[in-house]
């Protein structure tokens, strides 16, 4: 599943919260966003993609998370989601490998049955499944880790995954090696992660994952995996899992590296040279790091920013008036066929029943507004959750698409409208997250949060039906078949 993934730890962020982004970029798939009730999780799973069957702890944990409204296909997809421990995940940025690491642990695929004699095998877990199986279950971002791992060493994955953890003190981002290794660290708290389909670590200490596990962890027989099927291709004795487990291929340098490079070239834009012959990293650099200290606090707004990103201010911005010879050359980070993009914040500084708030965006993030919603509710408005696969303007979803589909092909007329559509959505959603902090706080009243949601929501609707008509006006003035005659 192409995506984007943005991670944000605590220093970095310009209010002491941590968190975890990812644009969902599947095949148009239709997106909401629920409350899994303790009673609705299964007590056995079955993934739809791999038949792989796994049995459920007890005493699982509500959560939200963002599923497929067409379960039938491939299965739930939880994609994100915030439980009641204020623990957030994002599951999965699909990521790169190589031939070495597939064919020493090769993945874990459903093998059908072959007549009466061969029986079907299943195969192992993957995105469809991942959330699921542990955000219900886990109480620190830590601890997610050390669950998936357990379930990959155990069942395998049929694919390469990079996954992400955040409580309210730290941020964990693991990625997958073959069918059933892994590799997972902390993210420096005073660093934002960029993680654009690739396998992302450039660094790694194994001294710790193999010593005290502080700040690094991975499966209990990776060194002797390396070393037995030679995958080291480091100099000078430097690990850099980058260059041990990933991919460095000319597709990359199309549809992965420039979007590492348009993010860096905004959190970072004087500690690099980004442009120009005497550039530190150009679009197609392999070298761009995982990590990034940004060069001012990053708030969900740059974070959505980041995600929306169609290379702006740079000739190759898709939307660019001018033939520079190379617009629309890379794939850009805000596409046509993203299904839910969200940011799970975890804020310390929150009465601990709200520290988690979600913000929601669906369709193409580069025309869609992204919403907050407290997540430690027993419900969605309806607006966000009761979608269904009939287009709509009843619900956040479908309305955003029909605003991103009519505002594309007339970009710059249309832009001004979008861009006041966002700021409205984000400067009113602020004001109500802080209104209704105040009054949780002063009267320890949860089901203020519930309140909250509904405004939120409305005002949601409210501000995209405005959006949705001024983008249909413009859409329906720049019609091919448009002709006026003057009588005079």
């Amino acid at each position: 599943m192409p995506c984007t993934t943005v991670l944000v730890g605590a220093k970095a962020s310009h209010d002491g919260s941590t968190m975890i982004a990812r644009t969902d970029d599947g095949h148009y798939d239709v997106k909401k966003l629920i409350v899994v009730q303790p009673k609705d999780q299964p007590k056995r799973y079955k993934s739809v993609i791999s038949r792989a069957e796994i049995p459920l702890p007890e005493n699982p944990m509500r959560y939200t998370a963002c599923p497929n409204v067409d379960r039938m296909r491939e299965g739930i997809w939880a994609a994100t989601g915030i439980n009641e421990a204020n623990v957030g995940m994002t599951a999965t940025e699909t990521i790169t490998t190589n031939a070495r690491v597939l064919a020493a642990d090769p993945p874990v695929v459903y093998r059908k049955a072959k007549g009466r004699l061969e029986k079907a095998v299943p195969g192992g877990i993957g995105e469809e499944d991942f959330v699921v199986l542990v955000l219900p279950y886990i109480r620190s971002a830590r601890e997610g880790v050390l669950r998936l791992a357990e379930l990959l060493e155990r069942y395998g994955t049929y694919e390469s995954n990079g996954i992400a953890f955040n409580d309210e003190k730290e941020v964990w981002w693991m990625e997958t090696i073959g069918g059933h290794h892994w590799i997972a660290r902390k993210v420096p708290d005073d660093r934002v992660v960029i993680a654009p389909n690739q396998f992302a670590m450039d660094e790694f200490d194994l001294q710790d994952a193999f010593g005290e596990k502080k700040e690094n962890l991975c499966s209990a027989d990776l060194r002797g995996f390396i070393a037995e099927n030679r995958l080291d291709l480091n100099q000078d004795g430097k690990f850099n899992p980058r260059a041990v487990f990933g991919s460095r291929r000319d597709m990359d340098h199309i549809y992965n590296t420039p979007r590492a490079w348009f993010m860096g070239r905004y959190l970072a834009p004087k500690t690099w040279r980004w442009d120009g012959p005497e550039a530190d990293f150009t679009p197609e650099s392999d070298d761009i790091p995982w990590s990034i200290r940004p060069e001012r606090k990053v708030t969900a707004e740059d974070v959505k920013y980041l995600l929306s990103g169609h290379y702006q201010g740079t000739p190759y911005n898709p939307y660019t008036a001018q033939n520079t010879g190379v617009r629309g050359k890379y794939r850009s980070i805000g596409i046509n066929r993203t299904g839910v993009t969200s940011i799970c914040q975890i804020r310390p500084y929150a009465p601990e029943k709200i520290r988690g708030v979600e913000w929601i965006c669906f369709g193409s993030t580069t025309f869609s507004a992204m919403l907050p919603v407290y997540t430690n509710v027993p419900k969605m408005p309806a607006y966000l959750s009761r979608v269904t696969m009939n287009a709509s303007t009843e619900d956040f979803y479908w309305a955003s698409r029909m605003i991103g589909a009519l505002a594309d092909p007339h970009f710059s007329a249309a832009v001004q409208q979008i861009d006041r559509y966002q700021e409205a959505v984000a400067f009113r959603g602020r004001q109500l997250i802080l209104e209704y902090d105040r009054k949780i706080a002063e009267t320890g009243d949860l089901r203020l949060a519930e309140e909250a949601n509904e405004k939120l929501s409305a005002m949601a609707k409210e501000e995209t039906g405005k959006a949705l008509n001024n983008v249909l006006q413009t859409a329906s003035e720049k019609m091919k078949n448009g002709y006026s005659l003057a009588d005079n």
